[in-house]
């Protein structure tokens, strides 16, 4: 009997053993568990802590002057005055927080009249087949790392009448350049965004609209970093409609837009530091290390002396021998295709124009062109071809 009562030991011993790693499995995916369910516990307020810091800090220095009458609409994300004569937002403040780089909530697209906003309301008749996106001030995707923030920019309150030209064009590649100055930089950003209103303005004619919202021709944003060791500013204007150079090129000191619109943007700020950043127009400050397009430069305005192009104009002259001009802002050598490429305003893979020396034609120049060229502003004569859609010249 000895030796069965030793086996049914050892064999005891065997599960007991084979069993320990599962059971410590077990109990340490519990612990997660309830780890994970006491992180869920305190997402909820973390985020409405957040969400109040934005709104304290909106009013305490990102808000424009009040006229006579005016309401201020706070929402989780963001604030806003309302013009019933033109049934849009007078302007819209919020803050771009570093939280817009982990934000991955889906797009809400449910167009909404503002509970808010009594003279707000449903414009889905007057937008529809109108020929006109239905243009968000605040973007949705600045907020998408909290639901009910995201979702206030979907109210009608929000909305102005733009051009698909502009709101899927320049007006989307704006938003994204701020994203990109947060996400690099890690700081905040203070917004102020409206369209130009002025008196006389078309409304959206389609078969139901009951509304006369009106058109506007134009629209701002206005930028504010109050946070770093620099206070620094600036502002976007761009039309209503195609806007094809390069977001730097719409850039204006913050002050031309308070003429235009009458607005007193940062009125809370500290007087020497509003008139300061008020005055700047300089995209340069606001890149950041990591960013893709950090380096860009502004395309040479136009219009440029007869014969000569800028480098957004380059592609309406492909075929045809032309002269394009500006600042080369990188060089790329390719050993395979024996040349030196020479990238304008923008760097590769996102350059406007880009010129080829083949390195048989080294002998031509008195000094290195990969070198001496960088930076520089120059003027190339050539015929414009193009090549995975970008336009270039040899």
């Amino acid at each position: 009997m000895r030796p069965f009562v030793l086996w049914i030991l050892l064999s005891l011993s065997l599960s007991a053993l084979s069993q320990g790693p599962e059971q410590q499995l077990l109990e340490l995916e519990q612990q997660l568990k309830e780890l994970d369910a006491e992180r869920e516990a305190l997402l909820a307020p973390i985020e409405a802590a957040k969400l109040a810091i934005i709104r304290k800090d909106l009013k305490e220095n990102g808000l424009p002057a009040l006229e006579a009458g005016e309401t201020v609409t706070e929402h989780p994300g963001h604030v806003l005055v309302y013009s019933p004569e033109h049934r849009q937002p007078k302007w819209t403040a919020h803050l771009v927080t570093p939280d817009v780089v982990t934000g991955n909530l889906a797009r809400v697209d449910t167009f909404l009249n503002d509970p808010l906003v009594p003279a707000n309301g449903n414009y889905f008749d007057d937008y529809w087949f109108s020929g006109y996106d239905r243009g968000h001030l605040v973007p949705s995707a600045d907020l998408r790392w909290s639901r009910d923030a995201m979702t206030a920019t979907y109210y009608y309150s929000n909305i102005s009448p733009q051009k698909p030209e502009l709101n899927r064009g320049a007006w989307a590649e704006l938003e994204d350049w701020v994203r990109r100055t947060v996400r690099y930089g890690g700081g905040r950003v203070y917004i102020v965004t409206g369209p130009v209103l002025e008196d006389g303005l078309p409304v959206l004619e389609t078969p139901k609209a009951t509304h006369q919202v009106r058109i506007p021709t134009r629209f701002f944003k206005v930028l504010a970093d109050l946070d770093g060791p620099e206070p620094k500013g600036i502002a976007f204007l761009m039309e209503n409609g195609l806007n094809d150079h390069p977001v730097i090129s719409y850039a204006v000191p913050i002050d031309s837009v308070e003429r235009l619109t009458g607005i007193d943007f940062f009125a809370a700020v500290d007087d020497a530091v509003e008139d300061r950043i008020e005055a700047q127009r300089d995209p340069k400050v606001w890149y950041h290390e990591g960013d893709p397009f950090f380096g860009e430069m502004e395309p040479i305005p136009p219009p440029l002396p007869r014969g000569m192009f800028n480098t957004v104009q380059a592609k309406h002259h492909i075929g045809n021998v032309a002269t394009i001009c500006g600042t080369v802002v990188s060089t790329r050598r390719t050993a395979k295709a024996n040349a030196l490429y020479l990238n304008m305003d923008r760097m590769h893979p996102h350059q406007d124009f880009y010129v080829t020396v083949w390195d048989h034609n080294g002998p031509n120049f008195s000094y290195d062109p990969e070198t001496y060229l960088q930076d520089r502003k120059v003027c190339v004569t050539g015929k414009i071809t193009v090549y995975d859609g970008i336009p270039g010249s040899a």
